[in-house]
């Protein structure tokens, strides 16, 4: 499995327990947490994208967003960021995105700006 460029190694997320509380879209088997790396991830062909993020609190943070070339245009950047920030509004945390693409998803998609925390966000 190719990790792109700028992304933490990959580890293997065969704990279930690492894939709770996500949406119906993510059980499906198209993104799963990755609660050992920090990030939901997506493989495609053995290609890896990634949404890492950190949680303090009741805050996530979501620092870095990787869609490897062969796999853009696939809507999968967009399908990470639903699911991560479903994970959480139903997990209650406030989101600051510090990426700059999840940034942008949540700036064209109303329906999540709520999530956004105004005091760091």
């Amino acid at each position: 499995m190719r990790v792109p460029a700028l992304c933490f190694a990959y580890h293997s997320c065969n704990n279930h327990a690492n894939h709770e509380n996500l949406t119906e879209e993510a059980k499906s088997g198209t993104v799963r947490k990755n609660t050992t790396a920090k990030r939901f991830e997506s493989e495609v062909d053995g290609e890896l994208a990634v949404s890492n993020y950190t949680v303090r609190g009741n805050v996530i943070y979501f620092t870095h967003t990787e869609v490897p070339p062969s796999m853009e245009g696939q809507g999968i950047g967009k399908t990470l960021a639903r699911a991560a920030l479903d994970y959480a509004r139903e997990n209650h945390l406030r989101v600051v995105p510090r990426c700059q693409f999840i940034s942008a998803f949540i700036d064209s998609h109303q329906e999540y700006q709520d999530l956004v925390d105004a005091d760091t966000g």
